[in-house]
């Protein structure tokens, strides 16, 4: 066997009569008539392949494994298929089977499931419909951002996991640390062997990165254009269908780029990678639109179809204020909008994807460039219909004295962000650059509701399972 074979997606190209093989997982099979019809599938399309099986051909041990749930290999003609929405199926002439499954216990029945069901068996449940899309629309979203940056002359980047720096300063961070050791399997607490971080692994207190931010601007300080594509955490106790301990995050940085040209960047991303998807991904996006999120197609061309608005902090407040809309989250200048307010903005308000610019200084991170009013920062986020924020950034803040005053102003040590601080010292210039959660971007372009299913194996408050 060899892994150039070929895929149940290219069967459904071949010509009447060519024999050829099909491997993959059994979906149902169904018996009529002394006739065995298979829906096979190997996860690299949506549509399953219907395998006829005649009586006879196949020996009674080897038909008894076919079950759903059993992993199969047949052998095969191509014929036209009589049946409604598949032009080919393949005539079995010969099966083996690799692993079988019994139909009685294996969990991925064709019954229905609940979401909260399917987590359980994440191990098992991308080789159900909904999970093989989304999987499958995750990878083309990967290579879509890929071949976006690459495009454009963007160097791809490697930042830390481990850091001893906190780029948002927000303080939930997940410690990275030998001090504390388990006693065994039999015994899993933990004991303490120090409590001097000096005699710990790194010797100062380390932490999982919750950015390659901050280590992406040194690259770009020397290389022009970056861009990091890796797991970053986050050790908040929130339980939400928005928020993940462990996700993927992708964070451009940009040399000589100001907040316009930032915007202009994030705006032609976003557009090129749900444009790709809805090129490459048209079966899979079709059924969430079916199934998931009505007019889901609808809301990603208008994405791609529709020019961005763009509006400061200041002037999106005024229209909250003035809206009329009584909502949970009172708006007031100075306020953290909340989804509500990006979802009003973005869907009742304007109609279309928006940009918000220069927010107040205090509710964005230190390392935004403060404007010259004192009071706001060159902040920018993406909001878009249905979701809300989608895309921060900012253009960074290159002088030296004011980052200085800054990291102080929000409570941090200068001593871990001395090499941060060199690059102001040694050639400054300006640049800019923005994060976009991975997770956000799949639950918007498949409608998913819950954040922990557009991602192979969650890690949530209390669990980190498989």
């Amino acid at each position: 066997m060899d892994y150039r074979r070929t895929y149940v997606r290219d069967l459904f190209k071949l010509a009447p009569r060519t024999q050829t093989s099909a491997y993959g997982w059994v979906k149902t099979r169904r018996d009529s008539k002394g006739i065995s019809f298979v829906q096979l599938s190997d996860g690299s399309c949506f549509k399953d392949l219907q395998v006829v099986v005649n009586e006879g051909v196949l020996s009674a041990d080897v038909l008894r494994q076919i079950t759903t749930g059993a992993c199969v290999r047949f052998d095969g003609e191509i014929v036209e298929s009589p049946a409604a929405g598949q032009a080919v199926e393949l005539l079995a002439t010969g099966a083996e089977i690799y692993g079988a499954a019994d139909p009685e216990k294996y969990p991925l029945q064709k019954k229905g499931a609940t979401m909260e069901f399917l987590r359980e068996i994440s191990h098992l449940r991308v080789r159900g419909n909904t999970f093989g899309a989304v999987f499958r629309v995750r990878a083309q979203a990967a290579f879509a951002i890929h071949k976006f940056f690459y495009d454009r002359g963007f160097h791809y980047i490697h930042t830390p996991i481990i850091t001893a720096s906190d780029c948002e300063g927000a303080g939930a961070m997940f410690a990275v640390s030998t001090a504390l050791e388990s006693a065994g399997h039999e015994n899993p607490a933990y004991q303490l062997k120090t409590k001097d971080p000096a005699e710990d692994f790194f010797g100062k207190p380390a932490f999982l990165t919750v950015s390659g931010q901050l280590e992406g601007e040194t690259m770009a300080l020397g290389l022009t254009n970056i861009y990091t594509f890796g797991p970053t955490f986050r050790a908040e106790n929130s339980s939400t269908s928005r928020h993940l301990a462990e996700f993927w995050m992708v964070e451009p940085e940009m040399a000589f780029c100001d907040l316009e040209g930032n915007m202009n960047c994030a705006e032609e991303f976003l557009k090129e990678v749900i444009g790709h998807i809805l090129e490459n991904s048209a079966a899979d996006l079709e059924f969430f639109n079916q199934r998931i999120e009505p007019e889901l197609l609808k809301t990603l061309n208008h994405v791609v179809e529709s020019p961005f608005e763009r509006l400061t902090y200041t002037e999106a407040i005024k229209m909250l204020e003035g809206s009329g809309e009584t909502f949970e989250y009172p708006v007031f200048w100075g306020a953290d909008l909340q989804s509500e307010h990006e979802r009003w903005l973005t869907e009742v308000k304007v109609g279309r994807p928006v940009i918000l610019t220069d927010y107040p200084k205090e509710i964005k991170a230190f390392y935004m460039r403060e404007n010259e009013d004192g009071k706001t920062v060159r902040a920018m986020d993406v909001l878009a219909p249905r979701i809300g924020e989608i895309i921060g950034g900012s253009q960074r803040e290159e002088r030296l004295d004011v980052l200085e005053r800054k990291i102080q102003e929000f409570g941090l040590p200068l001593e871990p962000y001395w090499w941060y601080l060199d690059l102001r010292r040694y050639g400054s210039a300006p640049h800019a650059g923005f994060g976009l959660g991975f997770e956000r971007l799949l639950m918007y372009v498949t409608g998913m509701k819950n954040i922990r299913d557009v991602i192979p194996y969650h890690r949530t408050p209390g669990n980190a399972e498989f």
